[in-house]
């Protein structure tokens, strides 16, 4: 229990002040991972391999409230992804690798449907990695353990809509 409250402690204070929503704003971005998150205590000498790199690129508003692949409408605001292959509800830590960012993103749909890119970001975590404006910038990928993704989740603040 004492180590889930930490790490708890530990997100909340990465997270610094800006952990409040608008006034009378709810949004379910409430149940998003937070948008920077340290990587888990590594072993010296080890070098962990990531999962894909590759150019991403994000959707927003034009897909907003229609159906993803897993059955829940999209919702611009969480932090959520499109990948081809990985499983549906999958956690996976994204990184620009332009300026180091990272977020953990849920795959809730398929795609990209461009071809050369391996992964579709929602606005909210482009927005995060700072590539909103870009559209599309190279990143990494590494696969996060559902069970960390979980301990790490905590209240986001809500895109201002």
């Amino acid at each position: 229990m004492r180590r889930v409250l930490t790490h708890s402690v530990y997100a909340l204070l990465l997270l610094g002040g800006s952990m409040g929503a608008a006034p009378g704003h709810t949004t379910s971005a409430a149940l998003s991972p937070p948008s920077f998150l340290p990587l888990p205590p590594q072993k010296p000498g080890k070098t962990i391999e990531p999962y894909q790199v590759g150019k991403a690129s994000w959707y927003g508003e034009f897909f907003q409230g229609k159906a993803t692949a897993s059955g829940e409408d999209y919702d611009m605001y969480n932090f959520t992804a499109a990948h081809r292959e990985l499983p549906l509800g999958t956690f996976v830590k994204v990184t620009n690798l332009k300026n180091l960012k990272s977020v953990i993103v849920r795959v809730n749909d398929r795609g990209p449907v461009t071809p050369g890119r391996i992964i579709d970001l929602s606005y909210s975590a482009a927005r995060a990695l700072e590539m909103h404006r870009k559209g599309v910038q190279k990143v990494r990928i590494d696969i996060v353990e559902s069970r960390q993704a979980e301990m790490a989740m905590v209240n986001q603040p809500a895109e201002p809509r």
